[in-house]
């Protein structure tokens, strides 16, 4: 028995060669795989699939599950070739795994350097591989772009995509590939890059073509006619400050009109008055640009956010359809991206079709639709006074994929509520490789944990949408808990699958949006679900793990220890159970210093805010992917200069900042957190009737907000 299994596992492997996948086979629907990211290059994340439809589905149970070696974020899309998956994990894991048993095939480990997750804004985290020509093709968090045999997973080839000795680049998203090319962005506007995107020859990894995003200093001459053009629409030095504009997620090849749509990101510092004080467009940031894919020369661009100053990436993904336009059939591309509008745009010339708003937003009024450009309300440009933005810099709508059902002819958006309040009174310093984007956001900044936590429930709320592109309007809205769930696929079985930031992986009708199947994952589940075929029987995958820009930045106290990261696969009638998730070492909060004052505490606040919290949490609240800074052993704290200033865990992925802070502002962000374990220690030992109490007073407050708020 156990010969005849690894002949099938062999056999598998050999008939995984995937030579046939090349341009014209990921041009058309193969539902028995999932190819590429979004399935085909029209990005649709829809499956003809039915076996597992809206009559069955509540038989749906776990086929089998496989642990990666960490317990953080996962934002990949498997990607499945004749009975074989492929799949990304921390620190750009590569996994073969075997699609119906889960038994791993194969394992590759770029080896990424732990220090380099400072240049991360969001997670060590990425979107998964491609695959094309029997070869795996993956890019890595420290900006290198490698080929790996389908078969066996050797290296093939390995090239560097960005100069690290110079700018802080890194790489989240997935590789596209076409006609022979992989083509690939990257991320770091944060941390003061220039965007720029590149293809490569996929037998060899050399270089093809590069086309920036964003003009760099004119005193250098321009690369192209369309870094001269963009030039004219920015002023000052952006230069000095990178200007940003990183394609760090979508880029769609369009196999009907031979063209390359890239989604640019936004600019770097975020605030415009800092990067181009003079204002202007800002070209390309904010914007879908097209270019010819064989020389990646400039073909035409819509911007949708002119001018951006809110971190509104158009990075989101592009998704191409061919519908019917005022009685004429146009091929177009259907983008929600964040700021909250749904865009159809000619993709044959970048003509503006339409733009209505698919959440709630009041940056903008309306889009002009002569002009093709929003209608900006009088706060948009915040000043020293904070301005409520609606959506926020997490967005209407992040990288997490939506899906269209050719059955129902909506597109499901993960949505988001976001509201943050913005201002211009936060202090610059340019530091290349640090975050400071020159903006005051809107934090809590209130005592209580248990108010903080409420406020964050009340006002990051997310939602499955189903929009109409047609009427453009939202047919049914399913509300959800949290921010942060996952991207979404549809299915000719009337379902679409969704992933949760409370741990549930579920199934909906897609006609009408009704709930008919849940799974409890045991961690938040942020990846992309996909649906394939092996030897007539369907099973469904997503990638759960809490982490990413969503389970780090908004803090959430969680009462286990995190899971392994996993893969879930399920079919009906599977019966696998996952275990329960490790307790909590037993808490007891180091005692703070007697010498520090309130001021010291303040201090501490603003700095740990400033240069820790984008992966400890706000307020010193973590999702525990990476560690609780309350709960840390005596040792730690012991040697916080070390570990704070020196960088005595960089190979941990604990760098040093004595580039940016001094001993005396190390003391006071371990003020800081001293002070919040303590509050933590405190709040442990309540009595659990008084903390019920508190709850329910705080939930009124809660409620009274967010009622002034909308009467506002």
């Amino acid at each position: 028995m156990a010969l005849e299994k690894k002949a099938l596992e062999k056999k598998a492997l050999e008939r995984n060669v995937a030579d046939r996948l090349n341009t014209q086979a990921l041009s058309e629907q193969d539902d028995n795989n999932w190819l590429a990211h979004g399935n085909t290059y029209y990005e649709q994340r829809y499956s003809g699939l039915d076996s597992i439809n809206d009559q069955n589905v509540n038989t749906l149970g776990l086929s089998w599950s496989f642990d990666t070696e960490y317990s953080r974020g996962l934002e990949g899309t498997p990607i499945v070739v004749d009975g074989v998956m492929f799949v990304t994990g921390n620190w750009n894991m590569v996994y073969a795994l075997d699609a119906v048993t889960g038994k791993l095939l194969w394992k590759y480990d770029p080896k990424v350097p732990r220090e380099w997750a400072k240049m991360a804004c969001c997670d060590v985290i990425n979107r998964g591989v491609a695959v094309y020509e029997g070869k795996v093709i993956t890019a890595t968090l420290d900006a290198r772009l490698i080929a790996l045999d389908a078969k066996d997973g050797h290296l093939l080839w390995e090239t560097q995509t960005a100069d690290l000795k110079e700018y802080p680049y890194s790489i989240t998203g997935a590789p596209r590939v076409y006609k022979d090319k992989v083509v690939i962005g990257n991320s770091g506007a944060e941390y003061g890059v220039r965007g720029f995107v590149s293809a490569f020859d996929v037998n060899t990894g050399k270089q093809v073509w590069r086309f920036y995003t964003v003009p760099g200093n004119p005193a250098e001459g321009f690369e192209s006619p369309a870094m001269e053009m963009a030039a004219k629409t920015w002023t000052g030095e952006w230069w000095k400050f990178g200007g940003g504009g990183t394609a760090w997620d979508s880029i769609v090849y369009d196999p009907d009109l031979d063209q390359l749509y890239i989604g640019v990101g936004n600019g770097s510092p975020w605030n415009q008055k800092i990067r181009s004080p003079g204002g202007g467009d800002n070209l390309f940031l904010s914007s879908i640009v097209a270019v010819n894919p064989d020389s990646g020369e400039y073909l035409w661009h819509y911007q949708e956010t002119p001018g951006e100053t809110w971190d509104f990436t158009a990075t989101q993904p592009i998704m191409l359809a061919d519908m019917q336009w005022q009685g004429k059939t146009r091929k177009v591309i259907w983008h929600a991206p964040k700021n909250g509008f749904f865009f159809i745009i000619d993709r044959e010339n970048g003509e503006l079709l339409s733009a209505e708003p698919f959440a709630k937003v009041n940056w903008a009024s309306h889009y002009d639709m002569e002009t093709g450009r929003p209608v900006e309300t009088e706060f948009a440009r915040y000043t020293e006074k904070p301005e409520l933005i609606l959506p926020g810099s997490f967005g209407a709508h992040n990288w997490h994929p939506m899906s269209y059902s050719p059955k129902t002819g909506y597109v499901y958006i993960p949505a988001m509520e976001t509201g943050f309040t913005y201002d211009d009174t936060a202090p610059f310093e340019h530091h290349k490789g640090h975050w400071n984007p020159g903006v005051a956001i809107g934090q809590a900044g209130v005592d209580s944990p248990i108010f903080l936590q409420l406020l964050v429930e009340k006002f990051l709320n997310g939602s499955l949408i189903a929009w109409d592109p047609v009427k453009q309007q939202a047919a049914w809205t399913l509300p959800h808990a949290k921010v942060g769930n996952s991207g979404v696929v549809s299915t000719a079985g009337n379902l679409v699958f969704q992933g949760t930031a409370t741990g549930k992986f579920e199934a909906y009708s897609a006609d009408k949006g009704e709930a008919l199947w849940s799974f409890d994952a045991k961690t938040a589940v942020m990846g992309s679900p996909v649906t394939f075929s092996v030897n007539g029987e369907q099973y469904v995958t997503v990638m759960a793990g809490r982490g990413g820009a969503f389970g780090l930045l908004t803090g959430e106290e969680v009462f286990t220890a995190p899971p392994p990261s996993r893969v879930l696969t399920f079919k009906l009638g599977g019966d696998k159970a996952l275990p329960e998730n490790p307790a909590l070492p037993p808490f007891k909060a180091p005692a703070p210093s007697p010498d520090t004052t309130e001021e010291d505490i303040a201090n501490g606040r603003t700095l740990y805010h400033q240069f820790c919290s984008v992966c400890h949490g706000p307020d010193v609240i973590s999702g525990r992917g990476i560690p609780d800074l309350r709960e840390l052993p005596p040792v730690f704290y012991e040697n916080f200069d070390g570990v704070v200033l020196e960088g005595m865990m960089s190979k941990a992925g604990m760098v040093g900042f004595s580039d940016v802070l001094d001993k005396a502002q190390a003391d006071d962000i371990k003020a800081y957190i001293l002070n919040e374990a303590a509050k933590k220690q405190a709040l442990e030992n309540t009595p659990k009737w008084w903390l019920n109490i508190q709850t329910w007073f705080y939930s009124l407050l809660t409620e009274l907000i967010g009622l002034l708020a909308k009467l506002a």
